[in-house]
């Protein structure tokens, strides 16, 4: 399937490598998609893109050729990967500081896309404390920079500054969607997901917010990247991911035997299902007739799975979740050293964009010996993939070691 770059241009004099980078890109088998400030349309035509890309190209936010869409969010929408190239030090400073004033940075403020940046510039202006201090900030988003090479620049200098080769960015493209669809080839990766009902009687039951949105999210992203998946799923409606071998339960005691069963073939195990930590005692065989005064139901605990699993792990790399309404950081802590085990993704349920129901996440990656890791609001899927990516980069170190 063909990835979609959309390719910000911004107004440098190596608007001239982005014209040859987009006809290397389409070359290559990509769908490109071309965005340009107003200083850029002065260095190259945005005729030039149109011609190279056979797209429309985007350079003014407020002409919207498609009533049906909204332009910007449209495209933002569309990306696989949003690339910068050239970067002018404004630009950069304006996505540090999250302006959007024009097409470029309009779109790539909503886009939940990995963004990568390679910057073009003056190399005492690339060295100025203000562009190395935006360079810092957007580091932390996630963002990635492709760095620019040294030699001569069109100001005159010799320096660090020219924009890398065109040939060179697109081998990292190449790198980066060859690394996502193999990084977990051979591996078996076990993803809980959903609620658990428990029964009162034939009627009634206790459950959750639940609607297994993430851990659908996971396994399908897990499956993309090529790993083995088996997802167990208490009750929802959502549609079983492709290529992705399911197993239905309904009680924290189904999913608690066949995590179990599961367990030792796995290589990763993430337990993002919502599973209920007290059952009813009793279970009523008949419909609970309505009767005056309170009615009281004395609970029991149900098997702590994460615990469980963190005291048989050999091999496994261990992934909880931890849904919070305060102490977000401090908790899932706790909870990573109590259940031993390897990450925590905490997520205040409480913040907007991050409930149970919505299409959209913010989580905090905690790990041991490590700062935690917090991610901006994405769709559930882009944050499948983030946490799926940091996960990948710890099995490799572990391997290193």
């Amino acid at each position: 399937m063909k990835k979609n770059i959309l390719l910000g241009v911004t107004g440098g004099i190596a608007c001239y490598k982005a014209a040859a980078l987009t006809s290397k890109l389409v070359q290559s088998g990509y769908s490109v998609k071309v965005m340009m400030t107003r200083s850029a349309t002065k260095f190259v035509s945005p005729l030039t893109f149109q011609a190279l890309s056979r797209n429309e190209v985007y350079t003014d936010t407020f002409i919207e050729n498609n009533p049906e869409v909204i332009a910007h969010i449209d495209l933002a929408d569309w990306a696989d990967l949003a690339l910068i190239a050239p970067a002018t030090a404004n630009m950069i400073a304006k996505l540090a500081h999250g302006l959007a004033d024009d097409m470029v940075s309009t779109t790539l403020l909503a886009t939940t896309a990995p963004v990568w940046i390679a910057p073009a510039m003056n190399v005492h202006m690339y060295d100025h404390p203000a562009v190395k201090k935006n360079i810092h900030i957007l580091n932390e988003f996630g963002h990635r920079f492709i760095e620019p090479g040294e030699g001569y620049l069109a100001c005159g200098y010799v320096g660090k500054g020219r924009l890398e080769e065109p040939e060179k960015i697109v081998e990292h493209i190449h790198r980066h969607f060859s690394e996502q669809a193999q990084s977990l080839k051979g591996k078996k990766v076990l993803i809980t997901a959903g609620p658990t009902k428990e029964s009162i009687d034939p009627v009634r039951y206790f459950t959750n917010h639940s609607s297994g949105k993430m851990g659908y999210a996971l396994a399908e992203e897990a499956e993309k990247m090529g790993a083995e998946v088996v997802l167990i799923s208490g009750p929802s409606n959502l549609p079983v991911p492709t290529g992705v071998k399911f197993i239905s339960i309904e009680t924290a005691e189904e999913m608690y035997e066949q995590v179990l069963k599961y367990f030792p073939s796995a290589d990763i195990v993430i337990k993002s299902a919502a599973v209920a930590d007290y059952r009813p005692k009793q279970t009523f065989q008949q419909k609970i007739k309505k009767k005056d005064g309170n009615f009281i139901i004395e609970f029991e605990r149900t098997n702590d799975i994460l615990m469980e699993l963190g005291k048989r792990k050999e091999h496994q790399y261990l992934v909880g979740f931890a849904a919070e309404t305060e102490k977000l950081e401090e908790h899932a802590l706790g909870k990573l050293e109590r259940k031993n085990a390897d990450m925590i993704i905490a997520n205040d349920i409480m913040t907007k964009g991050a409930g149970f129901s919505a299409d959209t996440n913010i989580v905090t990656i905690v790990q041991a010996n490590q700062k935690p890791k917090k991610l901006p609001l994405l769709s559930k899927y882009e944050t499948a993939k983030r946490i799926l990516e940091e996960i990948v980069q710890n099995i490799i170190k572990e391997d290193h070691k």
